[in-house]
């Protein structure tokens, strides 16, 4: 009796769709809090989802646009400010 799945090509898929989800979210967290190290990640993650063929496709392009952003965000802080944290209490 075997226990685990056999691999097949819809695993790569899964894995490619979760990747895209996370890149998402990541994306979107990275705008409030830490974008110097959540903006790269959720750029990777979009990056790998799409060439791996993931099917939720828009998700990942959403991700890698929030990823993008949080590093604008960074640079505009560290242009505007001079420093890399920012806090919204003042």
């Amino acid at each position: 009796m075997e226990l685990t799945a056999p691999a097949r090509r819809f695993t790569g898929t899964r894995d490619a769709d979760g990747m895209a989800v996370a890149s998402f979210v990541l994306g979107l967290v990275g705008l409030l809090v830490m974008n110097i190290v959540l903006g790269p990640v959720a750029v990777v993650l979009a990056a790998l989802a799409l060439w791996r063929g993931t099917a939720r496709r828009g998700r990942a392009l959403m991700g890698l646009a929030l990823g993008v952003a949080d590093l604008v965000v960074l640079a505009a802080l560290v242009v505007g400010n001079g420093v890399v944290v920012w806090s919204p209490v003042g």
